[in-house]
């Protein structure tokens, strides 16, 4: 009875043990699987960083496209301006008029009036940096029409402040043949040194 239960006991004993190395040998390749967790857990921030940059770069991108596309849109207005001029004022019956000034402290202009064949075309007040852009040499377009061909008159006038700060309106004129080509007209606006006033005088271009 005694080594029969000796027999029982020990066998108990080996199974025991036995069940316990199965366990550590089966929890091992577990632990060995699970292992690489961390590692793959600490990498995804790695993996999340082109990705962030890429998320950055995409609002660039767009901002680049989105100044492309205002860039083409200037080109085509301008392109449209310059169609529509000539559809609207073809170069046989253009005309154009033009005012730049060379003065100094003769003259502060106002404003100019222009007439051609004795018909009011453009009245024109100027503001300060307008001023300002013709002093340090702009010139401005202050007409553009169409005239047929043959012998016209332009006229005009400019007014606003002479010396010691005088009102001042002084016009000019002159008479031009336009033919079949564009005619380009300026209105010059000088300071005489030797009469110490202003000077207006009409320049046709041919």
């Amino acid at each position: 009875m005694s080594n029969r239960f000796f027999r029982v006991l020990t066998l108990a004993v080996v199974m025991a043990s036995g069940s316990a190395s199965w366990a550590a040998d089966a929890a091992a390749p577990a632990a060995a699987a699970s292992a690489p967790a961390p590692a793959a857990a600490a990498s995804e921030p790695q993996a999340a960083a082109p990705a962030q940059a890429a998320s950055a770069a995409a609002p660039a991108s767009l901002d680049n496209r989105v100044q492309d596309v205002k860039s083409d849109v200037i080109k085509l207005n301008r392109d449209l301006l310059v169609l529509e001029e000539e559809l609207l004022f073809p170069a046989n019956t253009q005309v154009a008029v033009f005012v730049s000034m060379d003065v100094g402290v003769m003259f502060s202009l106002d404003s100019v009036q222009v007439k051609l064949d004795d018909k009011i075309v453009t009245n024109y007040l100027y503001t300060p940096l307008e001023v300002t852009a013709l002093h340090r040499g702009g010139v401005q377009r202050v007409y553009l029409g169409n005239l047929k061909q043959g012998t016209h008159e332009i006229i005009a006038f400019f007014t606003g402040k002479g010396t010691h700060e005088r009102d001042y309106k002084r016009g000019t004129t002159v008479k031009f043949d336009k033919g079949t080509e564009p005619k380009y007209i300026e209105l010059q606006i000088k300071d005489s040194q030797k009469k110490l006033q202003p000077e207006f005088e009409v320049k046709v271009w041919q």
